[in-house]
């Protein structure tokens, strides 16, 4: 119920718990009226692909990028610059792109690690006074700023400022998956970069960054379909569990003599071969059966079932035995062969044991 009840009203309500008082009921259904079911409303025109989990997710990691990021160009402009993160929203990339000034300082970043772009937004009236103070000024608290693009010594300088959030950005990410955040192009005309349909939804993330008196609003677009792989990490409770650790040396050394005390299942199969009831019957003493493995391959050394060996049959000390020869080749062993060629020259990765 959106109205808001009279203190009358309230009164009625709380009478109206009583079961004997059903006058008071009844003045109540008057005073408040027919009961309608509630209806949400939904525009099909921007539908909520992101999940309320995953937005919470996308505002507790860019709370940390904007505090280190505001401690870090604090550092680069010797002043004290405040970094907030005011808002987490989804809309479409029409929407956000038509929100923005012209002309702006439009940044598109290629991410290798989502295989998709990101667009990082700095609006002029926190871009001019940081380019002025990097140039020696920002003794006037306020001024305003011209209505321009950017120059080529300013873009150049601005690189900096781009510098510092993408490395933000790679640390605030790297719970998830390494961003490796790229720049491909800077605009000032945001509606001539079109990175997505109109109508594909976007998460929107907004900072506001203070320096002295001058305010100003840095945006974050990341498309739902570059983070779409991601769906699933992205929730409030499960994406801290993905924070890397440090190898601790006594676990590793704990956890290497376990495992090197561990017993496993050690097979040689000499040969393999198919015979028939009949002929298993007719078989004699002294007869010989014809197996299609050749003798100079030698046996199969199996761990837990596994082929892993090639070997050759033997006697040592009177005592039969079977010396370990070279590793057989595995399926995933050529498969990343075969992406290490196609990649150009990608080292392939490392072997586990027993075929893990």
């Amino acid at each position: 119920m959106s109205d808001v009840l009279s203190q009358s009203e309230v009164e009625s309500l709380l009478a109206a718990l009583d079961p004997g008082s059903q006058k008071l009921s009844a003045n109540v259904s008057r005073s408040v009226g027919p009961r309608h079911p509630q209806v949400t409303v939904y525009d099909f025109k921007r539908p909520e692909r992101v999940s309320k989990e995953q937005m919470r997710a996308f505002q507790a990691m860019h709370e940390g990028f904007s505090r280190e990021f505001g401690a870090a160009l604090s550092g680069m402009l010797r002043s004290i610059v405040e970094v907030k993160l005011i808002s987490v929203d989804q809309l479409t990339y029409s929407e956000f792109v038509f929100s923005l000034e012209n002309p702006t300082c439009f940044t598109l970043l290629h991410s290798g690690g989502l295989d998709g772009n990101v667009i990082l937004d700095l609006n002029p009236s926190i871009i001019f006074p940081i380019v002025d103070r990097l140039l020696g000024g920002g003794k006037e608290s306020r001024q305003a700023h011209p209505n321009r693009p950017l120059t080529e010594i300013e873009l150049r300088l601005v690189s900096r400022i781009t510098g510092l959030a993408i490395t933000g950005l790679e640390k605030a990410w790297g719970n998830l998956c390494e961003l490796k955040l790229k720049v491909t192009q800077v605009e000032s005309n945001p509606q001539l970069i079109q990175i997505v349909p109109p109508n594909e939804v976007i998460v929107l993330i907004s900072f506001e960054l203070t320096m002295s008196e001058t305010r100003g609003i840095l945006n974050l677009c990341i498309p739902y379909n570059t983070i779409e792989p991601l769906a699933g990490k992205l929730s409030s409770d499960t994406w801290s569990a993905y924070t890397k650790r440090s190898t601790d040396p006594k676990q590793k050394l704990s956890l290497e003599s376990g495992l090197s005390r561990a017993k496993v299942r050690l097979s040689v199969q000499l040969a393999r071969t198919s015979v028939s009831a009949g002929e298993i019957a007719a078989l004699s003493v002294g007869d010989l059966i014809m197996t299609g493995r050749d003798v100079d391959q030698g046996p199969e050394i199996a761990i837990e079932g596994r082929p892993l060996f090639l070997g050759k049959a033997g006697l040592v000390k009177g005592q039969k035995a079977v010396e370990v020869g070279r590793r057989l080749d595995r399926p995933q062993d050529a498969l990343q062969k075969l992406l290490g060629e196609i990649g150009g020259g990608t080292a392939p990765a490392k072997q586990g044991i027993a075929g893990s």
